[in-house]
């Protein structure tokens, strides 16, 4: 099995980021959560700029990416990750309440591994996070970044 690594979560509503958290640490990963909340910051931490420019270096397990976030958008993320060399086989999963075609096919064609929308159902939103947590952050094989 692999080692934690950190999951990096960007997501401006606070009550998703608090059950996401919750959802993960059922399985002892919430604290390898970073949370920031949009598009800028998640750029930023994974470049290494502002905040986090003194972070210890690697890239996390996933990236679990909202689409409607302030600033820079999930799709725009999206689009600069696919884009960097360092960052282009990084897993990236859209966890989003968007059920629009256009988003779902635009994050596909960026390359996005998974695009899962948010269930309503509070039990149901933990189950999605948790299966997605132990897929991306656990079970997940990913090639070593030079």
């Amino acid at each position: 099995m692999n080692e934690l690594k950190t999951i990096l979560l960007a997501e401006d509503n606070p009550q998703d980021v608090e059950l996401t958290i919750e959802a993960l640490s059922e399985y002892n990963l919430a604290n390898n959560i970073i949370s920031v909340s949009d598009g800028v910051e998640a750029m930023d931490y994974l470049t290494y700029k502002g905040k986090f420019k003194k972070r210890t270096k690697g890239n996390p397990a996933v990236l679990l990416l909202d689409i409607k976030m302030p600033r820079m958008d999930g799709i725009e993320v999206l689009e600069a990750v696919r884009k960097n060399e360092k960052l282009k086989t990084l897993p990236v999963v859209m966890l989003t309440s968007s059920r629009e075609e256009p988003d779902l096919k635009k994050c596909y064609a960026l390359g996005v591994n998974a695009f899962v929308v948010k269930p309503v159902d509070f039990r149901e939103f933990i189950e999605a996070v948790k299966h997605i947590g132990i897929f991306w952050a656990i079970l997940n094989e990913q090639p070593s970044v030079n």
